[in-house]
């Protein structure tokens, strides 16, 4: 097996059984905020666009690069679709000239020519935009686990698959908390800091569970070209920011797990496999040039941004005009939905602020309405450009974390908890998606099993997203903490620290 590293999730890979392409980015995502880090855009994608295979993990848009696919991958190779509730992924494909699917059901591995293939498919509101997915890859003496963003419940179903040889995952941030967040800079410090120990312990759990005998930091993190949004990159200005790099990363890596063996993986990265034995070679940079990229950082992005003005000035005019009627025209989208979105109306439990630049909405859950703002006492406000708002209208942006909000081009200020329904509103802003989370939330109960940690008798599913808490949860004073979000739970009344309307069940135990 000879994998080529494509930037950020991107991989090329070669078996005798066939090529896969996965999840290839290159241009500017999320209005031309995220651009992959390190720089990909010397890489041969009319070659790499040749592959026998495509995999799109999901439609996260530095994932789901629809310009490259379009322009660079041949439109009759065979697409690995996964097992999604919603068809949206494969539309968006068809859409752009893709013909055929191979359609998997989620955890099942299929054989084609030599090749044995899984998908396990992630499908929870907070999963990507509806969806997220890991790759499992055997040619007959290596086995691959491409995981990406995905946080799969169930280890040892991927274990099952076989013992992993090359293991790719993600580490870094891929959200816009504290970051955007009206908050004192000594608090954003504090929260970022907190967001970065916890992707880490979060990738530490999953490397250890893996056992893979490589393991290869991929996904992240993106990088800010916009002027606006530089100061966004890496750790930000005095550490308030929470994009870890993989340098940073493998340094962490060595320090807590010394017997990992794991590789720095950039764009033209190759690595051979036999098995469990790998050789690296970095042919796409010089020893001098990997320093310069991650020991001057501020330098190389620099030179970077200078580049790629050109994309970012595309994208700046690509941005719909204000309409008159804006108010009026979210109206009519959005009060439909909120009609049919009873779990979410009731978890949000009030009213949302949103700012269009100068025209100021409420979004009331209660009354399952949209209106001017009057000088209401809002708990939740967004605020932003107009010509955001005005560009996802334009385009009927049904996802607006995989716009808007990973962008990180608006402000957010809240009072009291964080409150993951909020956003998961503004994430299903279509029939389709609305029915669908109303469904999942109608599903999700306590299925009973019962688990002991720290001397605590808990529900084993954690609240937020049913993550199994003997492989996630730890306690220590009375407070459980899932690692696989960071959700955090008072086990003495069961009130969910992170967010509210997610109570836990557990007593202690007494001895």
């Amino acid at each position: 097996m000879r994998i080529t590293g494509l930037g950020h999730a991107g991989l090329y890979i070669e078996t005798y059984g066939g090529s896969v392409l996965c999840d290839p980015w290159v241009n500017p995502a999320f209005f031309g905020s995220w651009f992959p880090f390190p720089d990909n855009t010397g890489l041969d994608w009319d070659h790499l666009g040749q592959a026998d295979y495509l995999y799109v993990s999901h439609l996260h848009r530095d994932h789901f690069d629809a310009e490259l696919l379009r322009r660079h991958v041949r439109k009759d190779t065979t697409v690995l679709l996964p097992d999604y509730p919603t068809d949206e992924l494969e539309r968006e494909l068809q859409a752009l000239g893709f013909t055929q699917f191979l359609r998997t059901d989620s955890g099942v591995p299929v054989e084609r020519d030599g090749l044995r293939i899984m998908i396990t498919a992630l499908t929870g509101p907070s999963d990507g935009p509806i969806g997220d997915s890991a790759l499992s890859l055997d040619d007959g003496r290596t086995v691959l686990l491409n995981q990406n963003d995905a946080h799969p419940l169930d280890i040892e179903e991927l274990r099952e698959f076989g013992d992993v040889h090359a293991y790719f995952t993600q580490f870094s941030g891929a959200i816009w908390w504290p970051m955007v967040y009206d908050l004192p800079e000594e608090a954003k410090r504090e929260f970022a800091r907190r967001k970065r120990a916890g992707q880490s312990d979060r990738a530490v759990r999953y490397i250890d569970a893996v056992d893979a005998a490589q393991v290869f930091p991929t996904a992240g993190p993106p990088c800010f070209l916009d002027e606006e949004l530089f100061h966004l990159n890496g750790l930000g200005v005095e550490g308030t920011s929470i994009f870890t790099d993989q340098v940073e990363f493998l340094a962490e890596l060595r320090a807590t797990r010394p017997a990992v063996s794991a590789h720095l993986l950039l764009p033209g990265t190759v690595v051979e496999f036999d098995g469990a034995h790998c050789t690296l070679t970095h042919e796409q940079h010089t020893d001098s040039e990997i320093r310069h990229i991650f020991e001057d950082k501020t330098a190389y992005l620099r030179e970077l941004q200078v580049r790629r003005q050109p994309e970012l000035a595309r994208e700046r005019a690509s941005r719909a005009t204000v309409p008159v009627d804006l108010l009026d025209q979210l109206k009519a989208w959005w009060e439909p939905l909120l009609k049919r979105a009873d779990n979410i109306c009731e978890g949000v439990g009030g009213m949302v602020r949103l700012d269009a630049g100068d025209l100021s909405i409420v979004v009331d859950f209660l009354a399952r309405e949209v209106r001017a703002y009057a000088g209401e006492t809002c708990r939740y406000r967004l605020s932003t450009t107009a010509d955001l708002v005005a560009t996802n209208l334009a385009r009927r942006e049904i996802d607006w974390s995989n716009s808007l909000f990973l962008s990180c081009r608006f402000t957010a200020r809240r009072v009291g908890q964080y409150n993951e329904y909020v956003y998961t509103f503004f994430k299903c802003l279509s029939e389709e998606r609305i029915d669908y989370v109303e469904n999942w939330y109608d599903e999700r109960n306590d299925d009973g099993q019962d688990v002991e940690l720290g001397g605590w008798r808990l529900q084993r599913r954690c609240p937020h997203l049913r993550a199994d808490l003997t492989k996630f949860g730890s306690v220590d004073n009375g407070v459980l903490t899932c690692a696989l979000h960071g959700w955090r739970f008072d086990l003495a009344t069961g009130r969910c620290l992170t967010s509210g309307g997610h109570e836990i069940r557990a007593a202690r135990i007494e001895f």
